[in-house]
């Protein structure tokens, strides 16, 4: 039964509680891995709470002091004094805690828990953990015996998820593969206990839905109003841990070694450029040249590579955790400033960038989710599929048209002939009203694809605004079945 103090998290409670229970012989690996601060280790101390078993976390210290650590967790397992127990090496050590989690000493499951893994596999001889793990499991499918579980766990996207790869030694033998993800924005809102729309919407942008951020917080803004106090207490404070943050996610990741130049691609990306292409040429160098670090930046969770969905274009780049635009959008261009507390300064000097490059972004993707996880097909018109966006070129038109929210209808695949679209959207968080022009241009975006053979006569229209629209576009949207108006009240609403 999931505890009373986890806020959302069905589904990875579920999958770590049937892991962790279950009666299928022999010794099973699992892995739970995510971003600092995701919650992981409050789960799995609640997961051996609720079920028994042993959790270790590792820290960053020398091997040996680690590995007798270890020893000593294991030896308060059976109920031995401190300093009884002392292994020589990994295989001794996980030989013998899982035989004693098999045997149930303090009853419960039999479940070993090691968190923060990534510190222990930096050196010898922790690196040989995962060959050890793999030499058991394999000796188990020949010799089942009675069940054993161990989870492994870490905040290092990139040491986790290589773990499962090409020929690594646990490939094939993980049973349980589970990224926990940060919460999407109307589980965050319910999570920090705001009820207001718009400051929901804005502390979602400067925070995402990091869950361990709160405790870090002074205090939880309920108006708008007060995010600018929050911010300049925290995110632009050097004296509080946030200030640093986004270069502490990115010395997470082992590869990254030239920080300057990930720092410079991450830059680009916060400022407009969207493009491989194009943030090469921010930098001064050939697109080619960045490729690996373009990788590196997706494959860790800080670069989102968003596909076209109506065209075969380059994908679009976007930064995925809104901590790190912040830091890239608002605190790095102005570091001396807020070195130097000069904190309201650099504050005014940001706020027209605070609005359109941080504030607009984040609002088209809040309007891309809210069509993904909260519109019925009653709104949508059918059941969709994909949700993203598209570039629209209408030459007769003599136009460009950005679409920040394309719906695919379910089972229709990206970038066909003639795909059967079920939502066509803009997305708008200035402060202007949204009007008839709006919708007059999401028509003739809808005239254009259908030239092209696209399926969209029964498409639905969505106009997404943060601050509302007049009175002549509410009443023409109630007079149309194909016309829907999104405010903030409408996308955290029920």
């Amino acid at each position: 039964m999931r505890p009373a103090d986890i806020v959302d998290r069905e589904f990875e409670w579920t999958s770590l509680e049937d892991f962790a229970t279950s009666k299928a012989p022999g010794l099973r690996v699992g892995l739970l891995y995510g971003r600092r601060r995701t919650g992981k280790s409050f789960l799995l101390r609640r997961l051996v709470r609720a079920v028994g078993g042993l959790y270790h976390m590792a820290l960053e210290e020398e091997p040996y002091p680690a590995l007798q650590r270890f020893a000593e967790h294991v030896a308060d397992e059976v109920g031995v004094p401190a300093g009884a127990l002392r292994f020589s090496d990994w295989e001794q050590a996980l030989r013998t805690a899982t035989g004693i989690s098999a045997s149930g000493t303090r009853g419960g499951v039999p479940l070993l828990v090691i968190d923060e893994l990534p510190y222990l596999l930096s050196h010898p001889p922790g690196t040989s953990i995962p060959s050890v793990l793999q030499m058991l499991v394999d000796e188990s499918r020949d010799n089942p015996g009675p069940p054993r579980r161990v989870i492994i766990c870490g905040s290092a996207l990139a040491v986790m998820s290589e773990l499962l790869s090409g020929t690594k030694a646990l490939r094939g033998r993980a049973e349980l593969d589970l990224q926990l993800r940060s919460f999407e924005y109307r589980t965050a809102a319910e999570f920090y206990g705001v009820d207001d729309p718009e400051t929901a919407f804005q502390l979602h942008a400067v925070l995402g839905g990091t869950p361990g951020y709160r405790d870090l917080l002074p205090f939880i803004p309920t108006r708008p109003e007060e995010i600018e106090q929050l911010v300049t207490a925290t995110l632009l404070n050097p004296s509080h841990a946030l200030f640093g943050e986004a270069a502490y996610l990115l010395r997470e990741d082992p590869r990254v070694t030239d920080r300057a130049l990930y720092h410079s691609v991450l830059t680009a990306i916060a400022g407009g450029a969207r493009t491989p292409t194009a943030v090469g040429g921010v930098l001064g160098r050939d697109q080619r040249s960045l490729s690996h670090v373009l990788d590196v930046l997706t494959s860790s969770g800080f670069v989102v590579r968003d596909d076209d969905l109506l065209l075969q274009r380059r994908p679009r780049l976007r930064l995925a955790d809104p901590v790190i635009a912040f830091h890239q959008l608002i605190t790095e261009p102005r570091l001396a400033t807020f070195e130097d507390r000069r904190t309201q300064d650099g504050w005014r000097d940001a706020a027209a960038g605070y609005e359109s490059a941080l504030l607009g972004p984040h609002f088209e993707q809040l309007a891309r989710d809210w069509v993904r996880l909260y519109a019925g097909p009653d709104i949508l018109g059918g059941t969709v599929g994909e949700v993203g966006s598209t570039v629209v070129n209408d030459q007769r038109g003599r136009a460009q048209h950005e679409l920040d929210v394309v719906a695919l209808a379910a089972g229709a695949r990206r970038q066909a002939n003639n795909p059967l679209i079920r939502v066509l959207g803009e997305a708008k968080a200035t402060t202007t009203l949204r009007g008839p022009g709006d919708l007059a241009r999401l028509e003739r975006i809808r005239d254009v694809l259908a030239e092209r053979g696209a399926q969209v006569q029964q498409a639905r229209l969505l106009l997404f605004s943060r601050r509302g629209f007049v009175p002549e576009l509410i009443e023409l949207a109630r007079n149309r079945s194909d016309v829907e108006l999104v405010d903030l009240q409408r996308m955290y609403g029920p």
